[in-house]
C-alpha cells in the first residue's frame, strides 16, 4: 500500500509532500538541491576567476546599459534579455568582478529553482545527480559567472519543461502553469528562436492532448518574452523575415550544415570554432558525448517498463530539437549552443545511471557503482583539465585586450574616441571608446563618416601585425599594440572655426 501510494504521489505529480526513501522531499529534496546550486556557484567562484575580463559578445551585452563605453553594434541575432539580466549591476558598476559574483550567485539559484521544478517527478537524488552532472560540465561552469544567453536559455527549458509535465499531470496546479509561463518568457527573452525549438515538442503534445490551457500559456509566454525582439525586427530590420534573413546571412546562411563533428572538436575548450579546423580531442575528453544517447536510450526504456514514459520522452525530445539546428543547421560551432540540450538531457541521464548502480530492491550493485565511479572520477577530472586551460587562455586574451586599452591611452586614443578594424569591439570597450565597421556583420559607418569623426575625435584602426591597413589609415601613424597594430589619425584641429 505504502509502495503504491508513493507511485501514485509520484506518477501525478501532487503539490502534496512526497516520501521519498522515507523522509518529506522538504526536508531531504531542498537540501540535497540546495547543496548541488550552492556548489555550483562556490565552484564558478574557485575555478572561474572572477576578475577574467569581459569577452566579445559579453562586451556587446554588457555595452547596451553601461555608462563607462559607448553601446556596441547590436547585430540581427542577438536578444535584449541578456542586457536586462545584467542591468541591476553593470547600469551603475564598472566592475568585472563584482558582475561575475551577482552571475554566479545567480545562476545557483536558477540551477536550485529549475530542478526543484522536477519534484515528485523524479526522485530527489536522480534530480540532485542530474544538477551535479550538468553544473560539473567544463561548459556549464565557464559560461556560468559569465553575461552570455545559451545558460540561462538551458535554465529557463529545465524549468518550462518539468513545469509542463507537472501542470500536464495535474490540471488544478497553478504554480506549474505558471512556471510554464515563466520559463518560455525566460527562453525568449534571451534567444527567441532557441526558445521555439526546445517548446516545439511541447506545443505538439499540448495540441494533440487537447491540453488548450497549457498550451495558451507556453504560447503566451514565448510571445511575452519575445515581442520586444519581433517589435525590435520592424523598427530596426524592415520586418521580422528581414531580421531572420540577416540573423542566417551573420551566421553562414543557415541550412543543411553536419556540424556534429565540430561540436565534438570544440569539446576540447574552443569557445568559438569558426572556422572549426582544431583537432579532435583527446577520447579521454570526448568519451562522455558519446556515451550521453546510450543512456539517454536506456533510461527511456526503463521509464517505459515502470509505466512512466512521458516525463522522460519529453525531455529527451525538447533536448533533440534543441540541439539540431546546432548539429545540423549552422556552419560553424561553440559548446555553449548545446547547453539547453545538456540540461535536459541530465536528468533522464540521472535516472539511467542510478538505475544502473542500484537493484529494484534499492541496493547497490558494487560492480556497476564500481565502473559507473571511476567512470565519473575520469570525467571530472578531464572536464577540470579542460576548464583549467580554457580559463586560463580565455584570461591571456582578454588581459591583452586590456593592455590595447592602456596603451591607446598613452597614445593619446581617450573618450570620447573611435576605434575600427580587427577586434575593434572589445578594445573599444576596455579603451572606453565607440567602435565602428565599415564591412562585415557589424557595419556602423562608412569611409566619409569615419573620416569626418577623425576631424573631431581620436580615431584609431587595427589590424593584425603586418597586414595591410585600409586606404584611409595607410599614412596614418603606426604603433605596436599587445598582438596588434594600431594606425592612429592625425590630432583633431581644436579651437578653430566651427
Amino acid at each position: 500500500m505504502a509502495q503504491g501510494t508513493e507511485q501514485m504521489l509520484v506518477g501525478a505529480g501532487r503539490r502534496d509532500e512526497a516520501l521519498v526513501s522515507g523522509m518529506p522531499w522538504r526536508s531531504r529534496g531542498h537540501g540535497l538541491l540546495a547543496a548541488v546550486a550552492v556548489a555550483f556557484t562556490l565552484a564558478q567562484l574557485l575555478l572561474v576567476r572572477p576578475s577574467m575580463g569581459l569577452g566579445w559578445d559579453e562586451v556587446v551585452y554588457v555595452s547596451q546599459v553601461a555608462g563607462d563605453a559607448p553601446a556596441a553594434f547590436f547585430s540581427a541575432p542577438r536578444a535584449r534579455g541578456v542586457p536586462l539580466l545584467v542591468w541591476p549591476i553593470a547600469s551603475w558598476s564598472s566592475s568585472t568582478t563584482l558582475l561575475r559574483v551577482y552571475l554566479a550567485v545567480l545562476s545557483g539559484l536558477a540551477l536550485y529553482l529549475a530542478l526543484r521544478a522536477w519534484r515528485h517527478l523524479f526522485p530527489a537524488r536522480v534530480l540532485a545527480g542530474a544538477g551535479a552532472f550538468f553544473a560539473t560540465l567544463w561548459v556549464t561552469l565557464f559560461y556560468g559567472p559569465q553575461a552570455m544567453p545559451n545558460l540561462w536559455v538551458a535554465f529557463g527549458a529545465l524549468l518550462c519543461v518539468g513545469c509542463f509535465l507537472r501542470a500536464r499531470a495535474d490540471r488544478l496546479d497553478e504554480w506549474a502553469l505558471r512556471g510554464v509561463l515563466a520559463g518560455a518568457v525566460l527562453m525568449a527573452w534571451m534567444r527567441p528562436t532557441d526558445a521555439v525549438w526546445v517548446t516545439l515538442p511541447l506545443l505538439v503534445l499540448a495540441a494533440v492532448a487537447r491540453h488548450w490551457r497549457l498550451g495558451a500559456a507556453l504560447a503566451a509566454g514565448l510571445v511575452a518574452g519575445g515581442v520586444q525582439w519581433v517589435i525590435e525586427a520592424y523598427v530596426s530590420y524592415g520586418g521580422l523575415r528581414e531580421r531572420l534573413n540577416e540573423a542566417s546571412r551573420i551566421q553562414g546562411d543557415l541550412g543543411w550544415n553536419l556540424a556534429v563533428d565540430d561540436q565534438l572538436r570544440s569539446l576540447a575548450g574552443t569557445i568559438l570554432c569558426r572556422p572549426c579546423d582544431v583537432a579532435t580531442p583527446h577520447p579521454a575528453v570526448s568519451a562522455w558525448w558519446f556515451v550521453l544517447p546510450p543512456l539517454a536510450a536506456y533510461a527511456l526504456a526503463v521509464a517505459v517498463r515502470a509505466g512512466r514514459t512521458t516525463r522522460t520522452l519529453v525531455p529527451l525530445a525538447c533536448a533533440t530539437t534543441a540541439a539540431f539546428p546546432y548539429l545540423f543547421l549552422i556552419g560553424y560551432a561553440a559548446p555553449r549552443f548545446l547547453l539547453p540540450a545538456y540540461a535536459l538531457l541530465a536528468i533522464p541521464v540521472a535516472d539511467a545511471l542510478w538505475n544502473l548502480v542500484t537493484a529494484p530492491n534499492g541496493r547497490w550493485r558494487p560492480a556497476a557503482a564500481t565502473v559507473v565511479g571511476l567512470g565519473l572520477a575520469g570525467h571530472l577530472t578531464a572536464q577540470y583539465v579542460v576548464l583549467d586551460r580554457t580559463v586560463e587562455r580565455t584570461t591571456a586574451s582578454r588581459l591583452a585586450w586590456a593592455r590595447s586599452a592602456a596603451e591607446l591611452h598613452t597614445l593619446g586614443v581617450r573618450p570620447p574616441c573611435l576605434l575600427t578594424g580587427h577586434e575593434a569591439i572589445p578594445v573599444a570597450y576596455y579603451a572606453g571608446c565607440g567602435s565602428g565597421a565599415m564591412h562585415g556583420h557589424n557595419v556602423t559607418t562608412t569611409r566619409a563618416e569615419l573620416l569626418r569623426t577623425a576631424r573631431r575625435l581620436p580615431v584609431g584602426t587595427l589590424t593584425v601585425p603586418g597586414r595591410k591597413p585600409p586606404r584611409h589609415a595607410r599614412d596614418w601613424e603606426l604603433h605596436r599594440l599587445d598582438g596588434l597594430d594600431v594606425r592612429i589619425a592625425p590630432a583633431p584641429v581644436t579651437g578653430g572655426p566651427a
